[in-house]
């Protein structure tokens, strides 16, 4: 900031001189500290050999030799990595937590204990066969983000909030139980490692009674920020530095039961069939045909199939399959699914079966929140880093905490664009930029809002 008559910066002391003569002293700290925020930057910048290192310790645990992770939540890998993280956090001066959901909550004092905490943080579970990158790199950003205010004496007015969520990979569930709550159905579902959702927030140290406890209101925070990787080549391919998540797509699950007739595949000819196979390939083009001839970012995918009774020579008799559709427009991904249910009932008519639909999973589109964007924006190029507005194709905690109050997402590069595989990868200066922003938003929000 310049004076306009003499263009010499304007540094705090000024802006505290100034304000004393002025009469504006009773202003401080709230309005003018804001102001000294914008005027003067925080020097303070993260650890990155550090942050690089803590995630290389963390790759440890459910490493496998593809040379990812199959860290699936409520397993022994998680735990592991779990108490290693809250070792993590407690030497970084947060006051460290399991709540009743199994979340570890990682709490920091602010000057003022009647304002609203930020939090920030992400998830350390992972798919089987999944990549270093993927959650890990916002849990230990956001422990690397305290541990620099620790080490710094750096007091927030705001309480802050670490946050590493369980079992997001599994859906979302513990952002989900402190936001929309879990019930006994959801409770009674089985997780990837073989536990029900209840057994396994047990396992981890919850207890599924007092799931109430776990549960915050609209308006109980100040913002939630998650620096992720993008998971997408964009970023990288484009050469820019931290994408600036505009918002996350809502993500709609069906299961699609296709009922045929099952009959001997060498006595039963080509023309008398009811193939529930066939008609599960003809569902699969048109799924791909009727999602990509309108222009967007929306997507479809069939990724899973299982056919009955599944011998070689036996005709599929009936056959499931999943459909997932995502955009940021929920209203776009009805109108799709409209018109392939539609198609569907075409392609029985064609093969002598019937389609029929469960769904299994919705997240709706969160946008994120332009006040927190511009402050993500501003901060990277305060840094001297590169940005590009951009939507999230992936699901994140951060869609559930939207319920919450205001949220924004930090992108930093996926190299080729892998995610979820073992050849994941986001270079070590990526990760220390993602979590320096991180970081000076955080500073920002907490002096700029009330």
């Amino acid at each position: 900031m310049t004076d306009r008559f003499s263009h010499t910066p304007l540094h705090r002391r000024d802006l505290l001189a100034l304000a004393g003569a002025a009469g504006l002293s009773a202003l401080w700290p709230r309005r003018l500290d804001a102001f000294a925020r914008l005027a003067s930057p925080s020097p303070l910048r993260v650890n990155g050999a550090r942050l690089n290192g803590q995630l290389g310790q963390l790759s440890e645990f459910g490493k496998n030799p593809q040379g990812g992770v199959t860290r699936l939540a409520y397993t022994d890998a998680d735990r592991q990595a779990r108490e290693w993280a809250m070792k993590l956090m407690r030497a970084a001066g947060l006051q460290t937590d399991v709540d009743a959901a199994g979340n570890i909550i990682g709490r920091r004092a602010g000057r003022d204990a009647s304002r609203k905490p930020i939090l920030f943080g992400s998830h350390i579970d992972s798919v089987p066969e999944g990549g270093n990158y993927d959650g890990d790199v916002g849990s230990v950003g956001a422990i690397e983000v305290a541990q620099t205010l620790h080490q710094n004496n750096t007091v927030t007015r705001h309480p802050l909030e670490v946050v590493i969520f369980q079992n997001e990979e599994g859906g979302v569930v513990g952002s989900r139980a402190m936001t929309e709550g879990l019930d006994a159905k959801q409770l009674a579902l089985p997780s990837r490692s073989g536990k029900t959702i209840a057994d396994g927030i047990a396992f981890l140290g919850g207890d599924v009674s007092k799931l109430e406890s776990v549960r915050r209101k609209k308006g109980d925070i100040a913002a939630y920020l998650e620096l992720h990787i993008e998971q997408g080549a964009i970023l990288a391919e484009s050469q820019v530095d931290i994408g600036v998540v505009t918002g996350i797509v809502g993500l709609h699950w069906w299961d699609v039961t296709i009922e045929g007739f099952a009959n001997h595949a060498g006595t039963t000819p080509m023309n008398r069939r009811r193939d529930a196979m066939l008609a599960a390939a003809h569902f699969t083009i048109a799924v791909n045909r009727i999602v990509t001839r309108i222009a967007g970012r929306q997507v479809g995918t069939v990724g899973r199939i299982a056919a009955f009774p599944g011998a070689p020579n036996v005709i599929p008799g009936k056959v499931v399959v999943s459909l997932e559709l995502r955009d940021l427009d929920d209203t776009k991904v009805l109108r799709l699914f409209q018109q392939i249910t539609a198609e569907s009932e075409k392609i029985g008519r064609a093969t002598g079966t019937t389609f029929s639909y469960k769904e299994t999973n919705v997240n709706a589109a969160a946008p994120t929140n332009p006040r927190v964007r511009a402050v993500i924006d501003r901060c990277a190029h305060e840094l001297g880093l590169s940005t590009r507005a951009m939507p999230s194709g992936a699901g994140h905690d951060a869609q559930d905490v939207a319920h919450l109050g205001p949220v924004g997402m930090i992108f930093v590069p996926s190299i080729g664009g892998i995610s979820h595989a073992p050849q994941e990868f986001s270079r070590p200066k990526d990760i220390e930029n993602g979590a320096n922003v991180l970081l000076q938003t955080v500073l920002a929000i907490d002096a700029e809002w009330e």
